[in-house]
């Protein structure tokens, strides 16, 4: 890309309550379905520059309410609220075809997002991502964890450290989208906003085992890390891959790949990969 902002033109999606979230558009090639990618807990758009630069295809970031530019909103910050504001950026954008992307807790906000209108999504690619079949994330080992991760990161935002704490992440970042990052993202009202997603994680995972989004036809693509992280050990790791691969084998068009380069930050570590992911579904 040359000239202005590695992610793109800004802009700003109205939604149907009044609430405006902005998002950066990078343009490309007609015919080429839109990318849309979707970060996990506080995590801004920012956050997707490193995958955004390996791509020619249009592509999409944006900040949930809360998050980088976007204000906060006054209601409970449940899955399907962020699924619904997805959906109406979605809408904003255009008809479509997206391939969708999430990270984390992106992963069942994309999910939801595309089972309700399956006909304009031309594919995903969850990264990493929860899932709702992992039995551990019921636990309440997983809720203590939850608590102490919260108090502690707020903590270092009220200091300034959080982002030396993601200086590695920062630093695979293009300038500006490193710049806005240490702006944006490392915030008290960043760290508010992923205490009110946090809040109803438990119910909502829930939710989703007792009402399992339909993806119909639409191709699946998951991506599980290969290396152990913070609050993730060889345990954890072992759980959260299994419940990818049953993830993606839900899916009668699913694929199961490994980051074996990576945690959970894959974005971070293997852009190029979750890149050359999203080049299979537009082809």
């Amino acid at each position: 890309m040359t000239g202005g902002h590695s992610q793109g033109e800004p802009g700003w999606a109205r939604l149907r309550d009044g609430r405006e979230l902005f998002y950066q558009r990078r343009s490309g090639p007609h015919g080429v379905p839109t990318v849309v990618f979707e970060g996990g807990l506080a995590a801004s758009r920012s956050y997707w520059a490193a995958v955004q630069g390996e791509l020619l295809a249009p592509s999409v970031v944006y900040d949930r309410s809360g998050l980088g530019r976007s204000a906060a909103d006054g209601r409970p910050r449940r899955l399907t609220r962020l699924a619904q504001d997805l959906g109406e950026v979605l809408d904003h954008l255009g008809r479509g075809p997206f391939v969708l992307v999430g990270h984390s807790w992106g992963g069942p906000i994309v999910r939801i997002a595309a089972a309700a209108d399956p006909a304009r999504v031309a594919g995903l690619v969850l990264v990493d991502p929860t899932d709702e079949s992992c039995d551990l994330l019921l636990t309440p080992s997983i809720r203590r964890a939850e608590k102490i991760g919260q108090v502690s990161s707020t903590l270092l935002a009220r200091l300034g450290l959080l982002g030396f704490a993601f200086r590695g992440l920062l630093a695979s970042l293009p300038a500006d989208a490193a710049a806005d990052m240490r702006a944006e993202a490392f915030t008290v009202a960043a760290m508010r906003t992923r205490a009110a997603e946090l809040a109803s994680v438990e119910q909502d995972l829930r939710s989703l085992r007792e009402n399992t989004p339909e993806l119909g036809e639409i191709p699946v693509t998951v991506i599980s890390a290969g290396k152990t992280s913070a609050g993730m050990n060889s345990r954890v790791r072992a759980l959260a891959d299994a419940s990818h691969e049953y993830r993606a084998s839900r899916s009668a068009r699913g694929r199961h790949v490994r980051a074996h380069r990576s945690g959970h930050m894959v974005p971070e570590t293997e852009p190029g990969l979750i890149a050359a992911e999203i080049r299979r579904l537009l082809s």
